[in-house]
């Protein structure tokens, strides 16, 4: 233990914040009379003024530091600026499948009709998973369905959502569910069945990690032909962006 005061000098130049942590540098110094700590003692002050002077963006107020988001393209941008709409890359599917994995799907729709992949196709949908007992996430996830829904009502786009919770939502809770957000029975899909199934039809057609009551935050966004053209997390207000603009850019382009 030093028996001798400490001076402990404050050079960082940044917004200082009791709440919040910054980048502080601390010199402790025993108070001795010599001009060489004194010396120094002044270079270091100069050097945080000359750190002062070159951090002429100051921040915002209640703000302690710059928080910086990575792109798609691995560029990084600060997060209170301005990015462009972006979606989810596409993941690259496995070479050398095996011959068991799904390449279509085909679920029990809330009207207790069977079908799937093969008959979505010739319209773009966008899919996502959810389930009836779920009381935040899943319901502010289909309250943006219903966005899109009375969005491009009457529109060739259809929306569907399947359950991962398949004991409790029956064909009839689905119904239920459904009115909830006021879901047309035709454009937008209700669908249950086995669990081990959907959890296959989640991670092998949609390359989606799903299990029982558990689901990404993420929107599906695939095309007439039936081939997945991107990913988008609905809670980012730039990919709920994209995914609307490529949603247009599909119905531009009829068979797309």
């Amino acid at each position: 233990m030093l028996s001798e005061p400490l001076i402990l000098c404050d050079f960082s130049g940044g917004h200082r914040d009791s709440r919040s942590p910054g980048y502080f540098f601390f010199v402790g110094i025993p108070i001795v009379k010599s001009k060489l700590y004194l010396s120094v003692l002044f270079i270091l002050a100069g050097s945080g003024i000359l750190m002062m002077l070159a951090n002429s963006r100051r921040l915002p107020r209640d703000q302690a530091g710059f928080a910086y988001v990575e792109g798609a393209n691995g560029e990084l941008s600060a997060a209170g600026e301005e990015r462009k709409a972006e979606r989810t890359v596409v993941p690259d599917r496995k070479k050398n499948l095996d011959k068991e994995w799904l390449t279509k799907f085909r679920l029990t729709e809330r009207s207790g009709k069977q079908m799937g992949s093969d008959e979505l196709k010739g319209k773009p949908y966008v899919a996502g998973f959810f389930f009836t007992n779920c009381p935040t996430i899943c319901v502010n996830q289909n309250k943006k369905v219903e966005v899109l829904q009375d969005k491009y009502r009457d529109k060739p786009i259809r929306f569907i959502s399947i359950s991962v919770d398949p004991e409790v939502d029956r064909p009839e809770v689905l119904q239920q569910y459904a009115n909830r957000f006021s879901a047309d029975k035709d454009q937008w899909l209700f669908f249950t069945g086995d669990m081990d199934y959907i959890g296959r039809v989640g991670s092998e057609f949609f390359s989606l990690g799903v299990l029982p009551k558990r689901h990404p935050e993420k929107f599906v966004l695939v095309t007439g032909e039936g081939k997945i053209h991107g990913y988008y997390t609905w809670s980012d207000p730039n990919q709920w962006l994209a995914l609307q603009q490529d949603i247009n850019k599909l119905l531009a382009q009829p068979g797309k």
